[in-house]
């Protein structure tokens, strides 16, 4: 019997071996090739160096570090929470009242955005918002405005309206999937109990759907936190977030080991802000529970 059982044993990791290396040596070698370069006096990884924490000290007690990291977290903040506040209606519909016939083609086109580059969908952004753009064009032919709008376009504004809309399908999905999953049945039993629909939304499918929205507040959050194309050219390059301050470290100043001492601290930051944020959902369910 335990030969049997280890020989199974066997068998699973060596179906689980290439996968597992592959990620390993996909994932976990550029972050700790990072990792390494952030203890570097120089940007060189050929010779062990002497190794030191001084770029760290730089990183926690540059005031441009401070301002730039908060702007980012509110930045990314924001774009999450209307994200999530506009995916959910779409999955609830999609859940709830699309036919389950027709759930694979709503689902298809939900996907369409996919199909072209982020950087191509930015630069359409752009010319929308632009001041020659579409929105402008529109409002000026219509006799609303006679100068062009310019709180759309260079700002934090135009910045959440295309993040929100880049990483939508992100936040639908997975909201939908939980939505999916909640059986039908507790709803009824709800109503049965007299509870109004806005009642059983709020104490029934709310609660149970809160897996999804974690997932779809994290996975637009943390890539938000380190995007540094919209800032670039939707933001005019007025608003720099850290992804930006880590791209002038590593690319126009060619200082590696600051560059990457500002990514591992972001990192770590963003880490701590969404497993506390994890924490709290819990401790919210627990309470609804």
């Amino acid at each position: 019997m335990a030969s049997s059982n280890r020989s199974q044993t066997v068998q699973g990791l060596t179906l689980i071996a290439p996968p597992l290396g592959y990620a390993v040596l996909v994932m976990a070698a550029p972050l700790l090739t990072i990792l390494a370069y952030s203890f570097l006096k120089d940007g060189y990884l050929t010779v062990i160096r002497e190794f030191t924490l001084e770029n760290y000290r730089a990183v926690w007690a540059d005031p441009i570090f401070h301002k730039i990291m908060l702007r980012s977290l509110g930045v990314a903040a924001l774009v999450t929470l209307v994200t999530v506040v506009l995916a959910f209606p779409v999955a609830y519909f999609l859940s709830f009242v699309v036919a389950p016939g027709k759930k694979s083609l709503w689902l298809f086109l939900i996907t369409i955005p996919f199909w072209t580059s982020y950087l191509i969908r930015v630069f359409l952004w752009k010319v929308i918002l632009g001041y020659n753009g579409v929105i402008n064009s529109g409002l000026k032919s219509l006799g609303i405005i006679e100068q062009p709008l310019t709180f759309i376009l260079y700002n934090v504004n135009s910045m959440v309206i295309t993040l929100a809309h880049a990483y939508a399908p992100f936040a639908i999905l997975p909201i939908y999937i939980a939505l999916e999953k909640i059986d039908r049945s507790l709803l009824e039993a709800g109503r049965d109990l007299g509870e109004s629909r806005a009642m059983t939304f709020w104490r029934v499918t709310l609660p149970l759907a809160m897996p999804g929205v974690v997932a779809a507040a994290l996975i637009v959050f943390i890539p938000t936190i380190g995007d540094y194309v919209t800032p670039a050219l939707i933001g005019g390059g007025k608003i720099p977030m850290i992804a930006n301050m880590i791209q002038a470290q590593m690319l126009d100043l060619d200082n590696r080991p600051m560059g990457s001492a500002l990514a591992v601290t972001a990192m770590l930051i963003v880490a701590v802000l969404s497993l506390l944020f994890v924490a709290l959902n819990r401790r919210f369910l627990k309470v609804r529970a």
